[in-house]
């Protein structure tokens, strides 16, 4: 006997099923302006970075966006005052992977990942 379930079935099935597949991360939200994710992103307060936070606790040089085999890590570079991932402090010189939704917070700036 063949397993039937309305996922297999029903057209509204199948359209819930694809429902729950993550779509990868694509781009990144900051100051209402849509920046393309790419293979990497400097973040910091010095104007050579590729997104140039204007806010005093940002360091000159204090994270990056890097892709990883088509995944998407954080890593603080060394700030004085952090980066933090959804509330929380990544620790300096690890990368974190990024998921879709996640708040990047930088002194009182934050970017979203979409």
């Amino acid at each position: 006997m063949e397993d039937s379930t309305i996922v297999t079935d029903s057209p509204v099935g199948k359209h819930l099923d694809s429902i729950g597949e993550t779509k990868p991360a694509s781009y990144l939200m900051f100051n209402n302006k849509r920046i393309d994710l790419v293979a990497k992103i400097t973040i910091g307060r010095e104007s050579d970075n590729d997104v140039v936070v204007d806010n005093k606790l940002a360091s000159r040089h204090h994270a990056l966006i890097q892709k990883i085999k088509n995944v998407y890590f954080i890593k603080d570079v060394g700030s004085t005052n952090g980066t933090f991932l959804n509330g929380t402090k990544i620790p300096a010189d690890k990368y974190v992977k990024l998921m879709p939704g996640d708040k990047i917070t930088i002194g009182n700036m934050s970017l979203v990942i979409s």
